[in-house]
Protein backbone atom coordinates (compact mmCIF):
# COMPACT_ATOMS: atom_id res chain seq x y z
CA UNK A 1 0.00 0.00 0.00
CA UNK A 2 1.31 3.61 -0.79
CA UNK A 3 1.94 5.87 1.80
CA UNK A 4 1.94 9.80 1.66
CA UNK A 5 2.47 12.21 3.83
CA UNK A 6 0.50 15.60 4.38
CA UNK A 7 2.51 18.19 5.57
CA UNK A 8 0.37 21.71 6.67
CA UNK A 9 -0.77 23.64 9.92
CA UNK A 10 -4.33 23.55 9.02
CA UNK A 11 -6.07 20.81 11.12
CA UNK A 12 -8.89 20.99 8.76
CA UNK A 13 -7.26 20.57 5.39
CA UNK A 14 -4.93 17.54 7.03
CA UNK A 15 -8.53 15.87 8.49
CA UNK A 16 -9.92 15.88 4.59
CA UNK A 17 -6.92 14.75 3.04
CA UNK A 18 -6.18 12.12 5.69
CA UNK A 19 -10.17 10.50 5.14
CA UNK A 20 -10.00 11.29 1.08
CA UNK A 21 -6.69 9.12 1.17
CA UNK A 22 -7.40 6.72 3.11
CA UNK A 23 -10.99 5.43 1.17
CA UNK A 24 -8.88 5.40 -1.42
CA UNK A 25 -6.60 2.73 0.03
CA UNK A 26 -3.62 5.37 0.47
CA UNK A 27 -1.75 5.29 4.02
CA UNK A 28 -1.37 8.73 5.34
CA UNK A 29 1.09 10.39 7.90
CA UNK A 30 0.57 14.01 8.88
CA UNK A 31 2.62 16.64 9.89
CA UNK A 32 1.90 19.83 10.89
CA UNK A 33 5.10 21.33 10.51
CA UNK A 34 8.26 20.67 7.35
CA UNK A 35 10.93 20.45 10.06
CA UNK A 36 9.60 16.51 11.48
CA UNK A 37 8.74 15.39 8.56
CA UNK A 38 12.03 16.46 7.08
CA UNK A 39 13.90 14.57 9.44
CA UNK A 40 11.46 11.84 9.32
CA UNK A 41 12.90 12.06 6.50
CA UNK A 42 16.16 10.78 6.63
CA UNK A 43 14.77 7.82 8.43
CA UNK A 44 11.45 6.43 5.74
CA UNK A 45 11.03 7.36 2.58
CA UNK A 46 6.97 7.96 1.77
CA UNK A 47 5.59 7.34 -2.08
CA UNK A 48 4.67 10.68 -2.24
CA UNK A 49 4.38 14.35 0.05
CA UNK A 50 1.51 16.99 -0.20
CA UNK A 51 2.79 20.45 1.66
CA UNK A 52 1.63 24.12 2.38
CA UNK A 53 3.83 26.73 1.40
CA UNK A 54 3.54 28.89 3.92
CA UNK A 55 3.60 27.25 7.64
CA UNK A 56 5.13 28.14 10.95
CA UNK A 57 8.95 27.65 11.09
CA UNK A 58 10.15 26.33 7.52
CA UNK A 59 8.24 26.84 4.56
CA UNK A 60 6.85 24.28 1.68
CA UNK A 61 9.45 25.84 -0.35
CA UNK A 62 12.35 25.10 1.92
CA UNK A 63 11.27 21.89 2.47
CA UNK A 64 10.57 21.00 -1.06
CA UNK A 65 14.57 21.86 -2.21
CA UNK A 66 15.95 20.07 0.96
CA UNK A 67 13.90 16.65 0.23
CA UNK A 68 14.14 17.04 -3.70
CA UNK A 69 18.40 17.69 -2.83
CA UNK A 70 18.39 14.20 -0.82
CA UNK A 71 15.85 11.85 -3.09
CA UNK A 72 15.23 13.43 -5.98
CA UNK A 73 12.91 11.27 -7.36
CA UNK A 74 10.30 11.71 -4.81
CA UNK A 75 6.93 13.49 -5.60
CA UNK A 76 6.16 16.68 -3.57
CA UNK A 77 3.31 18.31 -4.36
CA UNK A 78 3.07 21.76 -2.80
CA UNK A 79 -0.54 23.49 -1.48
CA UNK A 80 -0.90 27.14 -1.49
CA UNK A 81 -3.83 29.57 -0.72
CA UNK A 82 -2.10 32.49 -1.74
CA UNK A 83 -1.61 31.70 -5.66
CA UNK A 84 0.56 33.69 -7.42
CA UNK A 85 3.14 33.28 -10.68
CA UNK A 86 6.42 33.72 -8.65
CA UNK A 87 5.05 30.54 -6.14
CA UNK A 88 4.17 28.48 -8.94
CA UNK A 89 7.31 28.93 -10.64
CA UNK A 90 9.35 28.16 -7.77
CA UNK A 91 7.64 25.38 -7.14
CA UNK A 92 8.22 23.67 -10.53
CA UNK A 93 12.14 25.07 -10.74
CA UNK A 94 12.72 23.28 -7.76
CA UNK A 95 11.25 20.26 -8.73
CA UNK A 96 7.77 20.22 -7.53
CA UNK A 97 5.62 17.54 -9.03
CA UNK A 98 2.68 19.89 -9.47
CA UNK A 99 0.82 22.94 -7.64
CA UNK A 100 -2.38 22.84 -6.26
CA UNK A 101 -3.77 26.63 -5.41
CA UNK A 102 -6.39 26.47 -2.19
CA UNK A 103 -9.35 25.80 -2.37
CA UNK A 104 -8.90 22.46 -4.37
CA UNK A 105 -11.84 20.16 -5.36
CA UNK A 106 -11.27 16.43 -2.68
CA UNK A 107 -11.13 14.28 -6.00
CA UNK A 108 -8.99 15.95 -7.90
CA UNK A 109 -6.37 16.59 -5.58
CA UNK A 110 -6.47 12.39 -4.97
CA UNK A 111 -6.46 12.16 -8.04
CA UNK A 112 -3.64 14.18 -8.65
CA UNK A 113 -1.59 12.01 -5.38
CA UNK A 114 -2.60 9.27 -6.95
CA UNK A 115 -1.38 10.41 -10.06
CA UNK A 116 1.93 10.87 -8.39
CA UNK A 117 2.44 7.70 -6.47
CA UNK A 118 2.06 5.69 -10.17
CA UNK A 119 3.85 7.53 -12.50
CA UNK A 120 6.40 9.93 -10.85
CA UNK A 121 9.38 10.10 -13.40
CA UNK A 122 12.98 11.81 -12.17
CA UNK A 123 12.73 15.67 -12.43
CA UNK A 124 14.89 18.08 -12.54
CA UNK A 125 17.04 18.79 -9.56
CA UNK A 126 16.75 21.94 -7.23
CA UNK A 127 17.23 25.26 -8.41
CA UNK A 128 17.93 27.79 -6.00
CA UNK A 129 15.79 31.28 -6.42
CA UNK A 130 16.83 33.81 -7.80
CA UNK A 131 16.53 37.65 -7.06
CA UNK A 132 15.36 37.66 -10.63
CA UNK A 133 12.44 35.48 -10.16
CA UNK A 134 11.28 37.05 -6.79
CA UNK A 135 10.53 40.83 -8.99
CA UNK A 136 6.48 41.26 -9.17
CA UNK A 137 5.00 39.96 -12.36
CA UNK A 138 2.27 41.87 -13.82
CA UNK A 139 0.41 38.52 -14.70
CA UNK A 140 -2.34 39.02 -11.89
CA UNK A 141 -4.32 36.29 -11.28
CA UNK A 142 -5.93 33.94 -8.34
CA UNK A 143 -8.55 32.93 -11.15
CA UNK A 144 -8.75 28.86 -11.47
CA UNK A 145 -8.31 29.23 -15.24
CA UNK A 146 -5.24 31.63 -14.58
CA UNK A 147 -3.85 29.24 -12.74
CA UNK A 148 -3.36 27.36 -15.36
CA UNK A 149 -1.52 29.23 -16.82
CA UNK A 150 0.88 29.48 -13.75
CA UNK A 151 1.37 25.85 -13.89
CA UNK A 152 1.99 25.93 -17.50
CA UNK A 153 4.70 29.22 -16.61
CA UNK A 154 5.76 26.63 -14.19
CA UNK A 155 6.45 23.17 -16.41
CA UNK A 156 8.00 25.20 -19.16
CA UNK A 157 10.17 26.73 -17.19
CA UNK A 158 13.31 24.62 -17.66
CA UNK A 159 12.84 24.36 -21.72
CA UNK A 160 13.22 25.90 -24.83
CA UNK A 161 10.27 24.39 -26.62
CA UNK A 162 7.92 26.16 -29.18
CA UNK A 163 4.67 27.51 -27.13
CA UNK A 164 1.59 29.34 -29.09
CA UNK A 165 -0.77 31.12 -26.56
CA UNK A 166 -4.28 31.77 -27.67
CA UNK A 167 -6.49 34.28 -26.24
CA UNK A 168 -8.53 36.77 -27.32
CA UNK A 169 -7.49 40.36 -28.18
CA UNK A 170 -6.36 42.11 -24.90
CA UNK A 171 -6.05 39.29 -22.79
CA UNK A 172 -1.96 39.69 -22.18
CA UNK A 173 -0.23 37.48 -24.35
CA UNK A 174 2.57 39.52 -24.80
CA UNK A 175 2.69 39.11 -20.83
CA UNK A 176 2.87 35.42 -20.87
CA UNK A 177 5.24 35.24 -23.46
CA UNK A 178 7.72 37.87 -21.36
CA UNK A 179 7.30 35.16 -18.43
CA UNK A 180 7.93 32.39 -20.13
CA UNK A 181 11.16 34.34 -21.32
CA UNK A 182 12.17 35.39 -18.23
CA UNK A 183 11.59 32.27 -16.58
CA UNK A 184 13.74 30.30 -18.97
CA UNK A 185 16.68 29.17 -19.35
CA UNK A 186 17.33 32.16 -22.31
CA UNK A 187 16.78 34.72 -20.05
CA UNK A 188 20.13 36.18 -19.84
CA UNK A 189 19.61 36.98 -23.83
CA UNK A 190 17.05 39.34 -25.76
CA UNK A 191 13.30 39.13 -26.04
CA UNK A 192 11.96 40.57 -28.98
CA UNK A 193 8.45 40.90 -29.74
CA UNK A 194 6.66 41.50 -33.53
CA UNK A 195 2.92 41.94 -34.05
CA UNK A 196 2.53 40.37 -37.53
CA UNK A 197 -1.26 42.36 -37.80
CA UNK A 198 0.83 45.71 -37.57
CA UNK A 199 3.47 44.95 -40.53
CA UNK A 200 2.37 45.55 -43.93
CA UNK A 201 2.66 42.68 -45.76
CA UNK A 202 5.35 44.06 -47.99
CA UNK A 203 7.90 44.55 -45.09
CA UNK A 204 6.98 41.76 -43.09
CA UNK A 205 10.06 39.59 -44.92
CA UNK A 206 12.13 42.38 -44.04
CA UNK A 207 11.36 43.13 -40.73
CA UNK A 208 11.50 39.46 -39.97
CA UNK A 209 14.57 38.59 -42.11
CA UNK A 210 16.54 41.72 -42.13
CA UNK A 211 17.56 42.89 -45.52
CA UNK A 212 20.90 43.58 -47.96
CA UNK A 213 22.07 47.63 -49.45
CA UNK A 214 19.77 47.93 -52.20
CA UNK A 215 17.61 44.62 -52.02
CA UNK A 216 14.36 46.92 -52.52
CA UNK A 217 13.66 50.79 -52.50
CA UNK A 218 14.34 52.37 -49.89
CA UNK A 219 16.98 49.92 -48.54
CA UNK A 220 20.04 51.83 -48.24
CA UNK A 221 22.17 49.79 -45.63
CA UNK A 222 22.32 46.68 -44.62
CA UNK A 223 19.52 45.76 -41.33
CA UNK A 224 19.21 42.63 -38.85
CA UNK A 225 15.96 41.57 -38.80
CA UNK A 226 13.87 40.02 -35.56
CA UNK A 227 15.27 36.53 -36.03
CA UNK A 228 19.13 37.97 -35.78
CA UNK A 229 18.05 40.35 -33.31
CA UNK A 230 16.72 37.71 -30.86
CA UNK A 231 19.55 34.89 -31.69
CA UNK A 232 20.18 33.46 -28.08
CA UNK A 233 16.91 34.34 -26.90
CA UNK A 234 13.09 34.20 -27.67
CA UNK A 235 11.12 35.57 -30.75
CA UNK A 236 7.33 36.69 -29.84
CA UNK A 237 5.29 36.36 -32.99
CA UNK A 238 1.76 37.85 -32.03
CA UNK A 239 -1.02 37.40 -34.19
CA UNK A 240 0.58 34.63 -36.44
CA UNK A 241 -2.75 34.08 -38.01
CA UNK A 242 -2.08 37.22 -39.64
CA UNK A 243 1.35 35.79 -41.39
CA UNK A 244 1.08 35.62 -45.36
CA UNK A 245 1.06 32.81 -47.01
CA UNK A 246 4.95 33.57 -48.78
CA UNK A 247 6.13 34.46 -45.62
CA UNK A 248 4.38 30.90 -43.79
CA UNK A 249 6.43 29.46 -46.32
CA UNK A 250 9.56 30.97 -44.85
CA UNK A 251 9.45 30.77 -41.59
CA UNK A 252 9.10 27.05 -41.61
CA UNK A 253 12.36 27.10 -43.49
CA UNK A 254 13.96 28.73 -40.33
CA UNK A 255 12.39 26.94 -37.73
CA UNK A 256 13.28 23.46 -39.82
CA UNK A 257 16.61 24.15 -40.59
CA UNK A 258 17.72 27.11 -38.07
CA UNK A 259 18.68 29.36 -41.23
CA UNK A 260 17.56 32.01 -43.56
CA UNK A 261 18.85 34.88 -46.02
CA UNK A 262 18.24 37.99 -45.79
CA UNK A 263 16.28 39.44 -48.49
CA UNK A 264 18.46 40.37 -51.17
CA UNK A 265 21.17 38.13 -49.94
CA UNK A 266 22.84 35.19 -50.94
CA UNK A 267 24.91 33.98 -47.95
CA UNK A 268 23.19 32.00 -44.92
CA UNK A 269 22.34 33.30 -41.51
CA UNK A 270 22.60 30.65 -38.98
CA UNK A 271 20.77 31.82 -35.35
CA UNK A 272 19.22 30.07 -32.12
CA UNK A 273 15.93 30.80 -31.49
CA UNK A 274 12.71 29.98 -29.47
CA UNK A 275 9.93 30.53 -30.93
CA UNK A 276 6.66 31.95 -28.82
CA UNK A 277 3.78 32.59 -31.08
CA UNK A 278 0.16 34.13 -30.35
CA UNK A 279 -3.46 34.50 -32.01
CA UNK A 280 -6.63 35.28 -31.02
CA UNK A 281 -8.00 33.37 -34.12
CA UNK A 282 -8.93 29.48 -34.40
CA UNK A 283 -6.09 28.68 -36.16
CA UNK A 284 -7.40 24.90 -36.68
CA UNK A 285 -9.90 26.56 -39.00
CA UNK A 286 -7.68 28.62 -40.61
CA UNK A 287 -5.70 25.34 -42.04
CA UNK A 288 -9.01 24.47 -43.23
CA UNK A 289 -9.92 26.98 -45.29
CA UNK A 290 -6.50 27.20 -46.53
CA UNK A 291 -4.99 29.96 -44.95
CA UNK A 292 -2.48 28.96 -42.64
CA UNK A 293 0.09 25.74 -43.33
CA UNK A 294 -0.82 22.69 -41.54
CA UNK A 295 2.81 22.02 -41.26
CA UNK A 296 3.59 25.36 -39.84
CA UNK A 297 0.78 25.16 -37.59
CA UNK A 298 2.21 21.60 -36.13
CA UNK A 299 5.28 23.03 -35.95
CA UNK A 300 4.26 26.08 -33.59
CA UNK A 301 1.35 24.16 -31.82
CA UNK A 302 3.74 22.01 -29.30
CA UNK A 303 3.02 23.39 -26.69
CA UNK A 304 -0.58 25.20 -26.45
CA UNK A 305 -1.32 28.10 -23.79
CA UNK A 306 -5.11 29.28 -23.46
CA UNK A 307 -5.89 32.73 -21.64
CA UNK A 308 -9.56 33.21 -20.70
CA UNK A 309 -11.28 36.35 -21.07
CA UNK A 310 -11.43 39.02 -18.30
CA UNK A 311 -15.47 38.02 -18.27
CA UNK A 312 -14.35 34.44 -16.91
CA UNK A 313 -11.97 35.20 -14.33
CA UNK A 314 -14.01 37.96 -12.44
CA UNK A 315 -12.62 37.46 -9.01
CA UNK A 316 -9.53 38.84 -10.64
CA UNK A 317 -10.94 42.54 -11.72
CA UNK A 318 -10.92 44.21 -8.09
CA UNK A 319 -6.70 43.42 -8.08
CA UNK A 320 -6.34 44.66 -11.46
CA UNK A 321 -7.90 47.85 -11.09
CA UNK A 322 -5.88 48.46 -7.73
CA UNK A 323 -3.08 47.52 -10.38
CA UNK A 324 -3.87 49.71 -13.01
CA UNK A 325 -5.12 52.70 -10.98
CA UNK A 326 -1.98 52.88 -9.06
CA UNK A 327 0.17 52.42 -12.48
CA UNK A 328 -1.43 55.35 -13.93
CA UNK A 329 -1.10 57.59 -11.05
CA UNK A 330 2.82 56.41 -10.84
CA UNK A 331 3.07 57.23 -15.01
CA UNK A 332 1.16 60.42 -14.71
CA UNK A 333 2.78 61.41 -11.32
CA UNK A 334 -0.87 62.29 -9.69
CA UNK A 335 -2.41 61.34 -7.06
CA UNK A 336 -4.07 57.63 -6.97
CA UNK A 337 -8.43 57.24 -7.92
CA UNK A 338 -9.85 54.83 -5.05
CA UNK A 339 -12.85 53.24 -6.00
CA UNK A 340 -15.92 53.86 -4.12
CA UNK A 341 -16.71 49.93 -3.46
CA UNK A 342 -20.43 50.19 -5.52
CA UNK A 343 -18.00 51.29 -8.10
CA UNK A 344 -15.74 48.38 -8.07
CA UNK A 345 -18.82 46.04 -7.75
CA UNK A 346 -20.26 47.77 -10.85
CA UNK A 347 -17.21 47.17 -12.89
CA UNK A 348 -16.55 43.87 -12.04
CA UNK A 349 -20.21 42.72 -13.06
CA UNK A 350 -19.34 44.27 -16.64
CA UNK A 351 -18.65 42.36 -20.10
CA UNK A 352 -15.16 43.71 -20.38
CA UNK A 353 -14.75 42.91 -24.76
CA UNK A 354 -11.45 44.12 -24.58
CA UNK A 355 -10.06 42.38 -21.79
CA UNK A 356 -7.64 43.22 -19.28
CA UNK A 357 -6.39 45.73 -22.26
CA UNK A 358 -9.69 47.70 -21.72
CA UNK A 359 -9.69 47.75 -18.06
CA UNK A 360 -5.96 49.14 -18.36
CA UNK A 361 -7.40 51.81 -20.26
CA UNK A 362 -10.30 52.82 -18.60
CA UNK A 363 -8.21 53.07 -15.18
CA UNK A 364 -6.11 55.72 -17.15
CA UNK A 365 -9.47 57.29 -18.18
CA UNK A 366 -10.48 57.21 -14.60
CA UNK A 367 -7.06 58.73 -13.47
CA UNK A 368 -7.17 61.26 -15.61
CA UNK A 369 -10.87 62.50 -15.87
CA UNK A 370 -12.97 61.47 -12.22
CA UNK A 371 -13.36 65.32 -10.77
CA UNK A 372 -12.78 63.69 -7.50
CA UNK A 373 -10.58 60.89 -5.66
CA UNK A 374 -13.16 58.68 -4.51
CA UNK A 375 -14.60 57.42 -7.74
CA UNK A 376 -18.16 57.01 -8.11
CA UNK A 377 -20.36 55.31 -10.40
CA UNK A 378 -21.61 58.42 -12.28
CA UNK A 379 -17.71 58.84 -12.68
CA UNK A 380 -17.18 56.51 -14.74
CA UNK A 381 -16.80 56.56 -18.89
CA UNK A 382 -20.64 57.13 -20.50
CA UNK A 383 -19.36 53.79 -22.69
CA UNK A 384 -19.20 52.06 -19.42
CA UNK A 385 -22.74 53.56 -18.04
CA UNK A 386 -24.75 52.22 -21.60
CA UNK A 387 -23.84 48.54 -20.56
CA UNK A 388 -25.75 48.80 -17.09
CA UNK A 389 -28.49 46.46 -19.11
CA UNK A 390 -25.93 43.94 -19.49
CA UNK A 391 -24.85 43.95 -16.07
CA UNK A 392 -28.23 43.24 -14.72
CA UNK A 393 -27.85 39.47 -16.16
CA UNK A 394 -26.45 37.02 -13.30
CA UNK A 395 -29.07 38.52 -10.50
CA UNK A 396 -26.92 41.77 -10.16
CA UNK A 397 -30.05 43.81 -9.64
CA UNK A 398 -29.02 45.17 -6.56
CA UNK A 399 -26.10 46.99 -8.59
CA UNK A 400 -28.79 48.20 -11.20
CA UNK A 401 -30.89 49.61 -8.62
CA UNK A 402 -27.67 51.48 -6.90
CA UNK A 403 -26.80 52.70 -10.11
CA UNK A 404 -30.52 53.93 -10.67
CA UNK A 405 -30.64 55.63 -7.44
CA UNK A 406 -26.85 57.13 -8.07
CA UNK A 407 -27.90 58.92 -11.10
CA UNK A 408 -31.30 60.31 -9.77
CA UNK A 409 -29.97 61.88 -6.77
CA UNK A 410 -26.87 63.11 -8.97
CA UNK A 411 -29.77 64.98 -11.23
CA UNK A 412 -31.02 66.27 -8.08
CA UNK A 413 -34.32 64.39 -7.82
CA UNK A 414 -35.73 64.25 -4.42
CA UNK A 415 -38.45 62.18 -2.60
CA UNK A 416 -36.77 59.17 -4.22
CA UNK A 417 -38.52 56.68 -2.58
CA UNK A 418 -41.78 57.93 -3.61
CA UNK A 419 -41.14 56.64 -6.92
CA UNK A 420 -39.17 53.65 -6.19
CA UNK A 421 -40.97 51.61 -3.97
CA UNK A 422 -43.91 51.86 -6.07
CA UNK A 423 -42.25 50.70 -9.00
CA UNK A 424 -40.79 48.01 -7.05
CA UNK A 425 -44.15 46.48 -5.76
CA UNK A 426 -45.65 46.83 -9.17
CA UNK A 427 -43.28 44.93 -10.79
CA UNK A 428 -43.16 42.53 -7.89
CA UNK A 429 -47.00 42.09 -8.38
CA UNK A 430 -46.96 41.84 -11.98
CA UNK A 431 -44.11 38.97 -12.25
CA UNK A 432 -45.82 36.84 -9.71
CA UNK A 433 -49.17 37.14 -10.92
CA UNK A 434 -47.33 35.99 -14.12
CA UNK A 435 -46.36 33.12 -12.91
CA UNK A 436 -49.88 31.96 -11.39
CA UNK A 437 -51.46 32.55 -14.11
CA UNK A 438 -53.33 35.69 -12.58
CA UNK A 439 -54.41 33.70 -9.55
CA UNK A 440 -53.96 36.21 -6.40
CA UNK A 441 -53.87 33.63 -3.78
CA UNK A 442 -51.03 32.24 -5.00
CA UNK A 443 -48.97 35.08 -6.21
CA UNK A 444 -49.62 36.43 -2.32
CA UNK A 445 -47.99 33.06 -1.47
CA UNK A 446 -45.13 33.35 -3.62
CA UNK A 447 -44.83 37.34 -2.11
CA UNK A 448 -45.10 36.82 1.41
CA UNK A 449 -48.09 38.54 1.83
CA UNK A 450 -51.99 37.90 2.76
CA UNK A 451 -54.56 37.82 -0.60
CA UNK A 452 -56.37 40.93 1.32
CA UNK A 453 -52.60 42.61 1.14
CA UNK A 454 -52.12 41.74 -2.20
CA UNK A 455 -55.65 43.15 -3.20
CA UNK A 456 -55.27 46.52 -1.53
CA UNK A 457 -52.15 46.93 -3.34
CA UNK A 458 -53.62 46.44 -6.29
CA UNK A 459 -56.00 48.65 -6.00
CA UNK A 460 -53.66 50.91 -3.88
CA UNK A 461 -51.11 51.20 -7.34
CA UNK A 462 -54.13 51.35 -10.03
CA UNK A 463 -53.10 48.32 -11.86
CA UNK A 464 -55.68 46.85 -14.14
CA UNK A 465 -54.97 43.26 -14.49
CA UNK A 466 -58.41 42.54 -17.12
CA UNK A 467 -58.44 38.59 -17.11
CA UNK A 468 -56.55 39.01 -13.58
CA UNK A 469 -59.93 40.33 -12.44
CA UNK A 470 -62.13 37.21 -13.58
CA UNK A 471 -59.72 34.68 -11.96
CA UNK A 472 -59.55 36.88 -8.73
CA UNK A 473 -63.59 36.35 -9.06
CA UNK A 474 -63.18 32.73 -10.01
CA UNK A 475 -60.83 31.70 -6.62
CA UNK A 476 -63.35 33.50 -4.62
CA UNK A 477 -66.28 31.61 -6.42
CA UNK A 478 -64.40 28.48 -5.60
CA UNK A 479 -64.31 29.37 -2.32
CA UNK A 480 -67.49 30.07 -1.57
Amino acid sequence: MSTVWIIDDDKSIRWVLEKALAQANITTRVFEQAEPALNQLKREHPDAIISDIRMPGMDGLTLLREAKEAHPQLPVIIMTAHSDLDSAVSSYQQGAFEYLPKPFDVDEAVALIQRAVAHFAELNAQQPETSEQQDNTEIIGEAPAMQEVFRAIGRLSQSNITVLINGESGTGKELVAHALHKHSPRSAEPFIALNMAAIPKDLMESELFGHEKGSFTGAGGQRRGRFEQANGGTLFLDEIGDMPADTQTRLLRVLADGEFYRVGGTTPVKVDVRIIAATHQDLENLVKDGRFREDLFHRLNVIRVHLPRLADRREDIPKLLAHFLKRAADELDVEGKILKPETEEYLTSLDWPGNVRQLENICRWITVMASGREVLISDLPPELLEQEGSSVSGGNWEQALRYWADQQLSAGVVGLLDTAVPAFERIMIETALKHTAGRRRDAANLLGWGRNTLTRKIKELNMDFGNHAEHEHDEESEES
